[in-house]
């Protein structure tokens, strides 16, 4: 299998059309389709079904991925080999993180790293969780620390920090007014008040959808942002409630003179904080320690 073509497959698929591939990839669209021609050719079959939207694969088309993927992998994984053999405080690495978490942990991490590796890049993408965990899986980034439940069987999960939501709100609220600070509540005692909200592609977001299709709650979302920094001074302005992880309130004390906080009964507690790469992924020593030092930054006590 030629792994230039594995490659440009592999991404054909993960956008979905072949224009689309084709813009990531800088060539041009009637080059990558003459690409896809040739090798369906090869291989005596069609490896997408063209008459969906995004591309799905045919049978031999999922055949031809696994395939694809294995062979990227033991590439990589020999290039880091050799790299690591020859020169092992050079090289690059691929690190996935959310931008909230990043905002929290790359300015501790980055300058410890780069006084060890010097030599070694590190280039990172910033996406929600639930993003995320899709780029470890197809090798977009080597590794991720994003918040998560441990599902996957081809991912090494790392537990970096537990992660508790709950739901915060402006003392102003019916619901502040209500219900003492502090009682565990089921989400639906929030069911009339106006919600600040991640994005979708954000691992709360997930849970918040789920809690309210679960309890048939239809709220107004007044604002939807991918900071959290952003949707608790929100929230806190505009007399709101958001679902947010605990250690993100504790780590601004200052808000709890304006806000009540409500533990979330019945919320999915399996979500919380990990590093997580793909187990056939062979880590080279300045990976390994980058992994050490994020877990002493976000939690010394692991």
């Amino acid at each position: 299998m030629n792994l230039k073509h594995a490659q440009y497959m592999l991404t054909v698929l993960q956008e979905g059309s072949i224009t689309s591939a084709a813009k990531k990839l800088y060539v041009s669209q009637p080059s990558l389709s003459q690409m896809i021609k040739l090798v369906e050719t090869n291989l005596g079959t069609p490896i997408f079904n063209r008459s969906t939207e995004p591309l799905t694969l045919t049978y031999a088309g999922e055949k031809y991925m696994e395939a694809a993927q294995q062979i990227l992998t033991i590439n990589t994984n020999l290039a880091k080999e050799i790299e690591e053999i020859t020169q092992e405080d050079h090289g690059k690495l691929r690190f996935g993180v959310p931008v909230q978490r990043g905002m929290q942990v790359l300015p501790y991490v980055l300058p410890k790293f780069f006084k060890m590796y010097p030599y070694v890049d590190v280039e990172v993408f910033e996406q929600g969780s639930g993003l995320m965990e899709n780029m470890v899986l197809d090798g977009t980034v080597d590794m991720a620390c994003m918040t998560t439940t441990a599902r996957h069987t081809e991912l090494k999960y790392i537990l970096v920090e537990n992660e508790d939501l709950v739901l915060l709100t402006s003392k102003n609220t019916e619901l502040a007014k209500r219900i003492p600070n502090g009682t565990p509540i089921p989400i639906s005692e929030a069911r009339g008040e106006k919600f600040v909200s991640n994005k979708p592609g954000h691992s709360v977001r997930a849970v918040q959808d789920n809690l309210f299709i679960t309890n048939d709650m239809h709220p107004k979302i007044i604002l939807e942002t991918v900071s959290i920094e952003v949707e608790k001074k929100v929230c806190i302005a505009c007399d709101a409630v958001m679902i947010c992880p605990k250690n993100y309130i504790e780590k601004t004390p200052e808000m709890l003179e304006k806000a009540s906080i409500y533990p979330i009964l019945y919320a999915d507690s399996q979500r919380h904080c990990y590093i997580c790469h793909r187990k056939n992924l062979y880590l080279t020593k300045y990976m390994r320690d980058f992994i050490n030092i994020l877990v002493e930054v976000e939690n010394p006590f692991l």
